[in-house]
């Protein structure tokens, strides 16, 4: 039985390879499929504006003619150059239970990587810290997101087998949505809002509000996710490109922006009701049906992914959270969410995780970027 591992070079190919992980999860009730028009505004060099600084290929494995595994290999300079490194990145990456696909893939974008010349790969990683990330290592039994990968157990057992060791951990919490808010708390919201002058930003159009703080929350988070691990500055374009992918299915029910007294951002949460379930139905397609169960999921939630929370560095101890997060959960108990996903955090930022301490929550899910010298 021979493996063989070719390069992506056609559209028929592209889409291929964006399959690929249909057959191997087809019998998951964990696996959530991405939307396939996603992947591929991601992944065509002529529409991610992350091929301006960026070089990828991407490839397929076969075993008898059969497409068995897939893998991406990224070299992002924009990364690099800011943590002074030479490291290409993997992602994508996906193969059936046979550790011979997994080291001929990974042995491909290994030596790709050495003849752009660099000293280590790592991975799971995407274009930027905006896309799915981490190899999940823990949680196996847990519903995935839209936002993040989900994996068998074997995967992280075969990396480690071809020499790669972990580099990060993200960690992922359930996080109850309380029966109400305490009366105490609400006196603090308001108490917060009369001395600081702060309040929220009651928004009915998606026009005016990306017209009005749509740059100043990507200008957000590239000033406060500077420290995270693989974070660079976002371009222009990309901003451009993550407010059409974020904000053109907003609900004003789940993205909160916080303003001051002059009307600037002061924080913010971008949340989005759970469309796990709705895209396994929708099997990553909208047509024919595919968009009645993902409107159905927007219309009656019962869980809500938290995708991108970011606070000023001037307002981050001064109760900027502590109101957002009680605007928040006021949301989700007047529609009746039950549960909410924060998504990944590095395990190491204590500043996020701080804000569930007062929820019920458990952490549940755990993901990994691997790296291996060279």
């Amino acid at each position: 039985m021979s493996i063989e591992v070719r390069l992506v070079q056609t559209p028929k190919d592209l889409r291929t390879f964006i399959q690929v992980p249909f057959s191997i999860y087809k019998d998951s009730p964990f696996w959530v499929p991405p939307l396939v028009f996603d992947e591929l505004n991601s992944l065509r060099k002529d529409k991610n504006p992350a091929f301006e600084f960026s070089d990828a290929e991407y490839w397929i494995a076969y075993k008898d003619g059969v497409p068995v595994g897939r893998i991406a290999g990224i070299v992002n300079r924009r990364a690099m150059e800011k943590w002074g490194n030479k490291d290409a990145r993997f992602g994508w990456i996906d193969f059936i239970e046979d550790f011979e696909v997994a080291k001929a893939l990974v042995g491909t974008v290994e030596a790709w990587a050495r003849s752009k010349g660099m000293e280590g790969l790592a991975g799971p990683l995407g274009f930027t810290d905006l896309d799915r990330e981490g190899m999940l290592v823990e949680g196996f039994g847990e519903l995935g997101t839209l936002a993040t990968i989900y994996n068998h157990p074997y995967y992280p057992e075969y990396l480690s087998r071809l020499g790669y060791a972990k580099e990060v951990d993200w960690v992922e919490y359930e996080v109850k949505t309380p029966k109400s808010i305490p009366e105490k708390a609400l006196r603090v919201q308001e108490l917060i809002s009369k001395r600081s002058g702060i309040r929220l930003y009651e928004w009915k159009s998606k026009k005016d509000l990306i017209r009005r703080y749509a740059p100043a929350i990507f200008d957000l988070i590239n000033e406060s996710y500077a420290k995270l691990y693989g974070t660079f500055v976002l371009t222009r374009a990309q901003i451009q490109a993550y407010i059409d992918q974020y904000l053109g299915f907003v609900d004003p029910r789940f993205l909160k922006v916080v303003v001051d007294s002059e009307d600037k951002l002061v924080c913010f949460a971008i949340c989005m009701p759970s469309l796990s379930r709705a895209l396994q139905k929708a099997r990553g397609a909208l047509l024919p049906f595919g968009w009645f169960h993902l409107l159905r999921a927007l219309r009656n939630p019962r869980t809500v992914d938290m995708y991108l929370v970011a606070v000023r560095s001037d307002w981050a101890n001064r109760g900027a959270v502590a109101f957002l997060m009680t605007s928040l959960a006021e949301s989700c108990i007047r529609a009746g969410v039950q549960t909410n996903e924060t998504n990944p955090e590095l395990e190491t930022n204590v500043e996020v995780q701080s804000i569930w301490k007062d929820f019920d929550r458990r952490q549940h899910k755990r993901r990994r970027a691997f790296r291996k010298a060279l």
